[in-house]
């Protein structure tokens, strides 16, 4: 399957945390073209700061393997992951990263586009239009 129907649902998972009140970020874990785990940001709801849709995504798709290596998997996330959840993914050796839109205050590649894996590949702006726009959104709604 596209990239696109992967980042969509992620999408989806942003839209329902910007609904909680949460910072609009969805993220889905696929193995074999197989969807295994999917988060959003919970940081207000578990009030929480390491509650990210990365960070949950990552333990619920290492639960779900059985293992703590997501080597073969993709992690499909609509904002660029933090530093925080960037190690994370090293640590786990992701395979893969697709970001929708990239973070230009607080994404990793900000600090150093090597903190993750050596081995995982990374593929930036699928539906970053759509996942932009939602950022937009959320946060125009808070300044007002």
């Amino acid at each position: 399957m596209p990239d696109e129907y992967f980042m969509d649902i992620a999408l989806s998972l942003a839209e329902e945390a910007a609904e909680k009140g949460e910072i609009p970020v969805g993220a889905v874990v696929v193995c074999r073209n197989r969807i295994i785990a999917k988060a959003s940001n919970q940081t207000e709801q578990l009030n929480d700061v390491t509650a990210h849709a990365e960070m949950l995504a990552i333990t619920a798709a290492t639960q779900y393997l059985g293992g703590k290596y997501l080597s073969d998997c993709t992690l499909y996330v609509t904002l660029e992951p933090c530093v925080m959840c960037a190690g994370a993914l090293f640590w786990a050796q992701l395979s893969r990263l697709v970001i929708g839109a990239e973070d230009p205050k607080r994404g990793y590649s900000r600090i150093s586009a090597t903190l993750l894996h050596p081995k995982t590949r990374v593929e930036t702006g699928v539906l970053a239009t759509e996942s932009q726009a939602l950022l937009t959104k959320f946060f125009s709604r808070l300044r007002t």
